[in-house]
């Protein structure tokens, strides 16, 4: 008798449960794409509340930063698709379902109102540049007269566009530890923190950075709340799901997860924010470049370990 030996495929990789591996292009454009929706969010808010005197920075310069972001994000994206040149399709349809078509759909609204804003705020910004032709002058004319309308855009824009960062992955059910409903408002906060971050990291106004300080602070209080809630969900969930949070609280991520992600992009900047709150003085870049760094470490743990997460049948 001759004996053979079956082999399962359920475990070899790039095969099977995956045939195409995100790696870190789509953590770039996840950290990007939250930290734009960040910026977005505090420059249309602070200029439906006539602030843009109190917030230069915020809707000015740091709007600039954001439209960088949306553009290295988009390239990242590109760069990760396997067919590039037919990413167009994307457009030729909606469909309210799928988070892919309201991602490409709202990316695209907000990159292009995003540019208008910063062409607006262009001879502020650079007051030596002249534009050449009447009409651009007086399309930048009505631009400036219609700010508010356009911030009153884009302000939900902005909130969809953070949140939806988190839903693209939650939206996967074959992976457990994306399939949470926590993943959206944990990467809309999270995003809404690095934008307040980069504002303060260029911002020179006093009272302008103060105010960020103090929002950003509660954002990451907030934001370990929800990792606390993350993790004790599916703590108390089913055998699939606590072997998917071993992945971060006793496996190969867990250095990555609670060093560089929970106590030096989280704690220990919310402590030196909370110090320099206090009074004492602290330079106010190593927080926010702590939680830049933070922020892009826990979407790349985040896409990283979620495909290593799988039901067993």
């Amino acid at each position: 008798m001759q004996e053979e030996i079956f082999i399962s495929g359920r475990n070899i990789p790039n095969i099977d449960p995956v045939l195409q591996v995100w790696h870190f292009p789509i953590s770039l454009y996840l950290f990007l794409g939250g930290m734009a929706a960040g910026i977005i969010f505090f420059a249309s808010l602070f200029t439906i509340m006539r602030k843009e005197k109190d917030f230069p920075t915020t809707v000015k310069g740091a709007m600039i930063v954001a439209v960088i972001a949306i553009s290295i994000g988009l390239m990242a994206l590109m760069y990760d698709l396997t067919h590039m040149f037919y990413a167009w399709q994307l457009y030729t349809t909606i469909r309210l379902e799928s988070p892919m078509s309201w991602g490409a759909w709202v990316l695209l609204i907000v990159s292009i109102l995003s540019f208008l804003w910063v062409f607006s705020y262009s001879t502020e910004i650079f007051p030596k540049w002249d534009w050449k032709f009447d009409w651009l002058k007086k399309f930048q004319a009505y631009l400036i007269k219609n700010r508010r309308t356009m911030a009153m855009v884009m302000l939900p824009l902005a909130v969809i566009l953070g949140i939806y960062t988190g839903i693209l992955l939650s939206a996967f059910n074959a992976r457990p530890l994306w399939n949470n409903p926590i993943l959206g408002p944990l990467f809309l906060t999270s995003g809404l923190s690095t934008g307040a971050a980069s504002i303060i990291l260029f911002s020179k106004n006093h009272f302008e950075k103060h105010l960020l300080t103090q929002i950003d602070l509660a954002l990451i209080i907030l934001e370990l709340g929800l990792i606390i809630h993350l993790l004790m969900g599916m703590a108390a969930g089913s055998a699939v799901q606590i072997e998917a949070m071993q992945v971060l609280v006793n496996g190969e991520f867990t250095v990555m997860f609670f060093v560089f992600v929970v106590i030096l992009g989280l704690i220990f900047p919310a402590t030196l924010e909370g110090a320099e709150l206090m009074g004492f003085k602290v330079p106010s870049v190593i927080p926010a470049l702590l939680i830049l760094m933070g922020g892009l470490i826990f979407r790349m743990v985040m896409v990283e370990a979620g495909q290593i997460t799988r039901y067993l049948y």
